[in-house]
């Protein structure tokens, strides 16, 4: 990266991406798109990375979705390739291993939505707006979608996407999309709270517990059953496992190798 568009920083075991365009209400580029998929794979290059924060720089703005103030730019694209790279950052973060928290200080639109939405928590102030405009300027949240469908209920998303008016921290946190909603001044004393309750969890539990919840999530029921207690069996095995139930029946914290 030759911008500053997305700041990378580790903080302790967590790893913080942070878009960093507050002048454009960290509106999405090609440079930012690249800046966070850059994150999330020097994030799992480092094994003492336990956890990844995704958030916007200042106040104002999460992520305002695509940057209009080149239109064209923002919704270009190579035809003779079968994808995009924002699609390929959502497909990137759903086969993720490493739980990811959104930090949601400020508006919350369009593309951005689908930021919070490829992230496992999320935690905004509540005075931020969320909403999916698109219709507004033409267009549509199609990648957006196939993330927030199963996470909302239907009826609102119908209604956000149809409509384009945006909505508050209290129906979002209602619809599903949020954790925990909290006064501004709050939000970072919350997000490193939710931190603390990740890190000291087993790294190969969360590895392979997020690889399955993917694994399962378009399996019927009874494909579902036969391939979890298979893998319970396996985790067994694992070396946190095994000092997990040894701590627990010593009465003290365990030591987590991540093996």
């Amino acid at each position: 990266m030759t911008d500053n568009s997305v700041l990378l920083e580790k903080r302790g075991q967590a790893f913080w991406i942070t878009i960093n365009r507050p002048d454009k209400r960290n509106a999405l580029n090609a440079g930012v798109i690249a800046g966070i998929a850059r994150g999330y794979r020097e994030a799992h290059d480092d094994k003492d990375v336990r956890v990844i924060v995704l958030t916007g720089a200042g106040d104002k703005a999460f992520c305002a979705g695509a940057d209009l103030q080149n239109s064209g730019a923002a919704f270009s694209m190579d035809f003779s390739r079968p994808n995009v790279d924002y699609a390929d950052l959502l497909r990137l973060s759903q086969n993720a291993t490493k739980p990811a928290i959104a930090r949601v200080g400020g508006v919350c639109m369009a593309g951005g939505m689908g930021l919070l939405c490829m992230t496992d928590m999320a935690v905004a102030a509540d005075g931020v707006i969320f909403g999916l405009p698109e219709v507004k300027v033409g267009v549509f949240p199609m990648q957006v979608l196939s993330l927030l469908q199963s996470i909302a209920p239907a009826r609102l998303i119908n209604e956000w996407a149809l409509t384009g008016e945006p909505f508050d921290a209290a129906t979002a946190k209602a619809a599903g999309l949020l954790n925990y909603v909290v006064p501004a001044a709050e939000l970072d004393a919350k997000v490193d709270w939710l931190i603390g309750r990740i890190v000291d969890k087993s790294p190969t539990a969360i590895r392979r517990g997020k690889y399955a919840m993917r694994a399962i999530a378009s399996m019927s029921f009874d494909e579902s059953i036969a391939y979890t207690e298979s893998q319970i069996a396996l985790l067994a095995m694992t070396e946190d496992a095994k000092e997990g139930l040894k701590a627990f029946g010593e009465k003290r914290k365990p030591t987590w190798t991540g093996r």
